[in-house]
């Protein structure tokens, strides 16, 4: 596997990213926790998710695949040995079930496993209007 840095922060992550949308929706919590093992044998340590995930957005799945991966970091203990990039739903979305504060704090946002994130790589799944993105 080939590795190169995340911007300039000296995090060491894989070339390959595993994205995990379809945990929950079309790939079982099994399979999710399967498809993890078998990146990680792989040498891949780049992981991707977002919020809204599972796709296609529904609301009886939201969340669905941060709770697979969060239950497979609790079940492998190999939370030190991923990356773990994660997004939060921008505005106007059509999608009102997420979060209907749209401040962005760490009390609005749900985290992956009920945790906080450690990755610093969390970013809004599109940009913000230049409207909302203030001065």
């Amino acid at each position: 596997m080939d590795f190169t840095f995340l911007g300039s922060s000296g995090i060491r992550i894989s070339n390959l990213c595993l994205g995990t949308m379809t945990f929950g929706q079309q790939n079982s919590e099994a399979e999710g926790h399967s498809q993890l093992d078998a990146a990680l044998d792989a040498g891949i340590n780049f992981i991707d998710t977002a919020e809204m995930y599972p796709v296609p957005a529904r609301e009886a799945t939201y969340g669905d695949t941060e709770r697979i991966i969060g239950s497979w970091l609790k079940k492998s203990g190999r939370r030190s040995d991923i990356v773990l990039a994660s997004k939060i739903a921008g505005p106007n979305r059509g999608l009102p079930y997420i979060r209907e504060d749209m401040r962005y704090t760490p009390d609005t946002i749900r985290f992956v496993g009920g945790k906080k994130p450690v990755a610093p790589a969390n970013r809004l799944h599109r940009p913000l209007p230049t409207a909302l993105a203030g001065p």
